[in-house]
């Protein structure tokens, strides 16, 4: 369920309007808070992008023949109404002297609103966010006279630990800090901020949250897709940079932190940035031991046959860019000191899922052993995508004779809650920023020091050629090489077992 707090009248300018985002995304998720009676009677959107539209035609494109419109026939009525609210400026975003009219427009927007507040949602490529933000200053609009105004960036927030400094730098010298909204959209998904509930809500849980009870904790994202007509970006990026840098460790940070003194914006955040200071700092050599890259190969799979990496669109024939990752690091601080945390990450793996998986130690005495038990501890998953939710392994006596131990589930997912509607992460995220709450939005400092634990691994990829990278056959579930990070015996990746039959070889490339 979504908070009903007051939503001010507002606008959202829609920087790159045309852009895929904003139809796939942004577009049919604020309709979704308009017809659920999110949106406040003075609202309005204004779409920003070089090609000429008409406020109608880009109404027409954009919202009335939107393909992403959930039920559009049965909606038809809404839908119309909803683009009426909808707006349309071309203008080059190089060009500082363009700006005036989109003033001009913002202050003709709403009537009896000459200076609104306003929300700019920055749904371009990442080079233009200092140049939009400098410009926008340039005409006043980061201002905040009688409206408020805020800017919301998309990821990637920097290249490595260097540019995003520079451009934490260049937007704070014409934006606060408050007024910047680093989005993610991993941290809306409903089970991403149950994972605060379910630790700072149970007692149950909570007392066991640390050394004295966790062996270890996995972090997984995997995806059955290959990187597709995305090749030329995914070659300047790679898993590293496009999911464990942003969305893995920001998921880490919800797992790991400490408990906020109150649920507030800045005090959740403050304990994920100590987080994230606490990650104990990689040397060359624990890449080289610690750290797996893997790009996959052709296979068939399923009586398909599917391409390597390098056979990609976009993608160079001789490439060293991973489409895996996965790693194995410790946190230094008082409560996970000597726990090993793990995170992997990657595509055409055998299904789409991402989870946190908390393995708990085993009882120091084993007083079923003898009986051909199969249960060793107990794991508590939650499951971002699919089938969000939460599933609980323990163990229970099998009936019958003797007292043999099996594993069972006791298992929530969200689409069973047929009363309660889940919101898509982006509707609940926008709405936050509607609302002036950044708490599931990245703070500078927490952006930079994330990059600072990343930043060493990538350098020692780049400068030492001797770091391998493996190739993986499409459709498992990585390289061979994985489950050595994974400390003690007979010990695995959960589900790493459970590969898909293919018809492919792993290597080193």
């Amino acid at each position: 369920m979504i908070s009903h707090k007051e939503v001010e009248s507002q606008v959202l300018v829609i920087f790159g309007a045309s852009g895929d985002l904003t139809s796939r995304k942004l577009l049919p998720e604020i309709f979704n808070l308009f017809r659920k009676g999110y949106i406040p009677e003075d609202y309005a959107i204004i779409g920003v992008g070089r090609s000429n539209y008409s406020d109608q035609s880009y109404r027409e494109k954009a919202v009335i023949n939107n393909k992403y419109f959930k039920k559009k026939e049965k909606r038809s009525k809404e839908i119309q109404k909803f683009s009426e609210l909808v707006h349309y400026i071309s203008l080059d975003t190089s060009d500082p002297s363009a700006y005036a009219a989109l003033k001009h427009k913002l202050q003709q927007i709403l009537p009896g609103h000459p200076d609104p507040n306003v929300i700019f949602y920055l749904s371009t490529p990442p080079m233009l966010y200092k140049t939009i933000a400098h410009h926008l200053a340039a005409h006043d609009l980061n201002t905040e006279k009688e409206g408020w105004k805020r800017m919301i960036i998309e990821k990637p927030f920097g290249y490595d630990l260097e540019t995003a400094r520079a451009l934490n730098i260049d937007l704070l010298l014409k934006f606060k800090e408050e007024q910047i909204y680093r989005i993610d959209h991993y941290l809306g998904k409903e089970t991403v901020q149950n994972l605060m509930v379910a630790r700072f809500s149970n007692s149950i849980f909570e007392p066991l949250w640390n050394r004295n009870y966790i062996q270890r904790i996995e972090i997984t994202s995997a995806e059955s897709v290959g990187v597709g007509n995305r090749g030329g970006y995914y070659e300047g990026a790679g898993a590293l940079r496009d999911m464990i840098q942003n969305h893995l460790l920001q998921l880490l940070s919800l797992v790991a932190m400490e408990p906020p003194n109150q649920m507030s914006s800045e005090a959740i955040r403050n304990e994920k940035d100590k987080l994230f200071q606490s990650l104990r700092p990689m040397s060359a050599t624990d890449v080289k031991k610690n750290v797996i890259r893997g790009q996959y190969t052709s296979a068939n799979v399923r009586d398909k046959q599917i391409v390597g990496y390098r056979e990609e669109n976009g993608v160079h024939p001789t490439s060293r860019t991973e489409t895996f990752a996965a790693m194995k690091f410790f946190i230094d601080n008082w409560r996970w000191a000597g726990v090993p945390f793990y995170i992997r990450s990657g595509k055409r793996m055998p299904t789409r899922v991402s989870e946190v998986v908390i393995h708990f130690k085993p009882n120091h005495l084993q007083l079923f052993k003898n009986e051909g038990s199969d249960h060793a501890h107990n794991i508590l998953i939650f499951r971002i995508q699919p089938n969000e939710g939460i599933l609980l392994k323990f163990g229970l006596k099998v009936p019958g004779a003797g007292n043999r131990v099996k594993d069972v589930n006791m298992d929530f997912q969200y689409d069973g809650l047929t009363q309660d509607y889940v919101p898509d992460a982006y509707e609940r995220l926008i709405l936050d920023c509607m609302q002036g709450d950044s708490t599931l939005y990245a703070r500078g400092d927490s952006v930079e020091n994330s990059w600072e634990f990343i930043d060493p691994i990538l350098k020692a990829w780049k400068n030492d050629p001797d770091i391998p990278i493996y190739g993986y056959p499409a459709g498992t579930w990585g390289p061979e090489h994985i489950n050595e990070l994974i400390e003690g015996e007979d010990m695995a990746w959960r589900n790493a077992s459970t590969n898909l039959s293919h018809d492919g070889e792993y290597c080193e490339l």
